[in-house]
């Protein structure tokens, strides 16, 4: 994990999570951890560039929806990605989430845009 989250290629668009030492690393990781904990939910991804556009984003995204939905199909699912992520953007799509415009919202490092399994 130190490695992906050194590799400024990686963190470009999420610049917050940049980190330079282990000790950070699992500080972040904690901190999704936390998350997990507080709400029951959660999916961050990170992968090393060599393997990025082969679908494992996509192909995750796509189960804990699917999951998400089969455990508590009454609840809007939201997912939160950066306007100049066209890549997170297009997974969030083919795992079948629409763009919502009412739901965005700022984030760590800016403006979020919101992806939904319904439209509000």
């Amino acid at each position: 994990m130190l490695a992906i989250l050194r590799d400024p290629r990686t963190v470009e668009r999420n610049p917050s999570d940049r980190i330079e030492l282990r000790g950070e690393a699992a500080e972040l990781v904690a901190r999704w951890v936390r998350h997990w904990e507080e709400y029951g939910f959660g999916l961050v991804y990170r992968f090393v560039p060599e393997v990025w556009g082969l679908g494992f984003a996509t192909e995750a995204a796509a189960a804990v929806l699917s999951r998400a939905l089969d455990e508590m199909p009454a609840e809007t699912i939201v997912a939160r990605v950066r306007p100049n992520n066209r890549s997170s953007q297009n997974v969030a799509l083919k795992a079948g989430l629409q763009r919502d415009t009412t739901m965005d919202s700022q984030g760590e490092d800016g403006l979020d845009w919101a992806f939904t399994n319904r439209i509000q």
